[in-house]
């Protein structure tokens, strides 16, 4: 694939609450590597609007909380735009886990035509000490054992760093919107036959607390939004 055909890179960065992390990431990502950031805003009260701004995103604001919500207000809003099919859309966190210096080997299978969805697998990569509790290790591990029994796909991991072409993301026609957003896109995929990959990616302790993770009762909708997900598509 030669340069005038290469797809452009769009980003959406799902955000609440992340005023000293966002432009950590929005600094590590590739300069020329992307089109355009979205940032969308999830409901936040502290300064993640003005901090994403400053750092030069395009900033959505999606008042209705979950993560699913600003997942798909970011789509909808390159839904509005000239925006090909084959161009690609990477999701990542605003927690600044994930390591956005990543991303090149991240799209570089579907920019290759081998892939239509990479998954970036912190279970294949390395991963700080405390990056990820107990509990998400075995939810991820039972989540994709159930994928595998269910749907006949593979994946080692439900991690929110992923890439997908932009008309297979439409094909798929995401709905979920809290926590089963990243095993619902992994599923559909499955269902649409699209070609699925991983690559691993390193993970460190996020900034601050995760809304989720970092307790008991997101700890246990996240859980049990996960497994609904999976047992309502069979």
């Amino acid at each position: 694939m030669n340069k005038l055909e290469s797809p452009s890179i769009f980003i959406i960065i799902p955000a609440f609450n992340e005023q000293n992390a966002v432009c950590n990431v929005l600094a590590e990502i590739p300069g020329k590597f992307v089109k355009e950031v979205i940032v969308v805003n999830n409901g936040s009260t502290d300064n993640t609007v003005e901090q994403a701004v400053s750092c030069g995103a395009t900033v959505l604001d999606e008042l209705r909380k979950g993560y699913g919500f600003a997942c798909l207000k970011g789509i909808d809003y390159l839904m509005d735009k000239p925006i090909k099919g084959s161009d690609i859309v990477v999701f990542i966190d605003a927690d600044y886990s994930d390591y956005p210096s990543e991303m090149p080997k991240l799209v570089l299978p579907i920019q290759n035509d081998q892939a239509d969805l990479v998954i970036g697998s912190r279970a294949l990569g390395i991963k700080e000490k405390g990056s990820m509790t107990p509990q998400q290790i075995f939810g991820n591990w039972l989540a994709t054992s159930l994928l595998k029994l269910f749907y006949k796909v593979e994946f080692s991991d439900l991690g929110p760093f992923r890439a997908i072409r932009f008309d297979k993301l439409l094909q798929i026609s995401m709905k979920d919107t809290t926590y089963g957003w990243t095993v619902e896109m992994q599923l559909k995929a499955a269902k649409h036959g699209l070609r699925c990959a991983e690559v691993p990616v390193n993970y460190r302790r996020r900034i601050g607390k995760s809304k989720v993770s970092g307790t008991i009762k997101g700890t246990i909708m996240a859980g049990y939004k996960i497994l609904w997900t999976i047992f309502k598509y069979l």
